[in-house]
């Protein structure tokens, strides 16, 4: 039976970053974050057909016109939004690159 080492207490959100750092679930969960983000600014969750995030990007297709085209309108209001979400999301891990997390919203 092996013994393990003890180690300095740390707090709990940081093992659970730790654990999913380990486990390469940062991408994966990031993407997820970010795509609760623009439903919960955009408030266009149930127009959205295909959503794509990579690199900053959030790709977006909604199935109207005339959403795309109001959305269109509040492009920028929608980023600085979806960063803050993110920012106060505990689950978001950020990776130290920039204050912006998306930096480019992409409609289709």
């Amino acid at each position: 039976m092996s013994r393990v080492a003890r180690k300095t207490a740390i707090p709990l959100s940081e093992a659970i970053h730790e654990y999913l750092k380990a486990a390469r679930l940062t991408a994966p969960l990031n993407t997820q974050r970010v795509f609760a983000a623009w439903d919960a600014a955009s408030g266009a969750g149930r127009y959205t057909v295909r959503r794509f995030f990579r690199d900053g990007r959030l790709y977006i297709t909604v199935d109207s016109s005339v959403v795309r085209s109001q959305l269109s309108f509040q492009r920028e209001g929608l980023i600085e939004k979806i960063n803050a979400l993110l920012a106060q999301d505990e689950l978001f891990t950020r990776d130290g690159a920039g204050k912006d997390y998306v930096k480019e919203l992409i409609l289709k």
